[in-house]
């Protein structure tokens, strides 16, 4: 890059020489470039006149659309974006509100458009308003369109979620199209239909749904997200499946104990009480290495552990050093013995 930008002031005798040379020409980073004016002489005097050679770019989103409406790059075959950002991607890939991004928008908008592209390592999340459908969308809905397109790599999930209170019935789907394998560290609004997948770069999970998540679907997680370091729960129903958590041998699967071998960190402010009890009682489930807790409320937590006092509870709270509740807590020598590494 740098060597190409010494040559902008030459003439062009000598700039069109170089642009022969493939070894400046094929692969083109623009990170480390903060000014605008600099991308401006790339694309008015220099792009135009290397564009057969590129076959990589790796650039800032900022820089996005101004480089690759420059001209043509018949060679392009890959393409980084950095710091993409979910508010970025909707930019981006959202023409106004309540669109969804299935596969024939893949195909239509990003993909017809990089012919030579080999390449493409995406997760694209977008959300629909329930009143603007006039059927239910559903995971097979949006995966058909994938095959439909030759996407065979890639997978598509669609969930209920409740965040935004602002909605008819404060419902509306997201909808999730991801290439696979699935390379990101974190992933959002995973529902109850879990597609039976190993996502084995995620840390960070967020899972929500307006029907409850049972003891098998946490089994689940356990299963497709192994490195899984931190998890947000949003899911203000009741499992309705509690009651079956016997030790009769019929029940054995929904009584089998969970372990979590890496999360440090739990999020349950949004949730039902249900799932403290699922992720602090060690009959259901191990956290070994739980570190940083989330509730709602104090309440919650003292129903839970019977006031600081149930044994089941207290091996997978041994190692907190910080809770926090939306009304804050009273420290109490109960709470100081049940959570040891509070104060240390």
């Amino acid at each position: 890059m740098d060597v190409l930008y010494s040559f902008v002031d030459i003439n062009n005798e000598r700039l069109n020489i170089l642009a022969q040379e493939n070894i400046f020409t094929n692969i083109l980073n623009f990170v480390s470039i903060d000014n605008i004016s600099v991308v401006d002489r790339f694309c008015n005097d220099i792009l135009p006149r290397i564009h057969h050679n590129v076959k990589c770019f790796i650039f800032d989103p900022i820089f996005m659309e101004r480089i690759l409406l420059a001209t043509d790059y018949p060679n392009l075959t890959k393409l980084t974006i950095a710091h993409f950002q979910k508010e970025i991607a909707s930019n981006y890939f959202t023409k106004g509100r309540n669109r969804v991004i299935d596969g024939t928008y893949v195909q239509r908008n990003i993909l017809d458009y990089m012919p030579q592209l080999r390449s493409f390592t995406f997760y694209i999340c977008t959300y629909i308003n329930l009143n603007v459908l006039s059927y239910k969308l559903s995971s097979e809905d949006i995966q058909q369109t994938l095959i439909n397109n030759g996407q065979q790599h890639v997978r598509s999930m669609a969930s209920y979620v409740t965040n935004i209170v602002s909605l008819p019935l404060g419902i509306r789907t997201a909808c999730s199209i991801f290439s696979l394998p699935f390379k990101f560290n974190y992933i959002q609004d995973i529902g109850n239909n879990l597609p039976n997948i190993v996502f084995n770069y995620v840390i960070y999970l967020v899972i929500e749904d307006i029907t409850p998540f049972e003891h098998e679907f946490f089994m689940r997680i356990a299963r497709s997200f192994p490195l899984l370091k931190h998890l947000c729960i949003q899911n203000k129903e009741s499992q309705k499946l509690d009651g079956l958590m016997t030790f009769s041998p019929d029940n054995c699967q929904l009584r089998s104990i969970i372990e979590y071998p890496h999360l440090t960190i739990l999020d349950v402010i949004r949730a039902h009480k249900d799932y403290v009890e699922q992720f602090l009682n060690e009959t259901k489930t191990f956290v070994p290495c739980l570190m940083e807790f989330a509730v709602s409320c104090v309440d919650d937590l003292k129903a839970v552990t019977k006031d600081f006092t149930k044994e089941e509870t207290r091996r997978n709270c041994a190692k907190v050093t910080k809770i926090t509740t939306t009304g804050g807590m009273v420290h109490s020598e109960d709470l100081c013995l049940y959570f040891p590494s509070l104060y240390k």
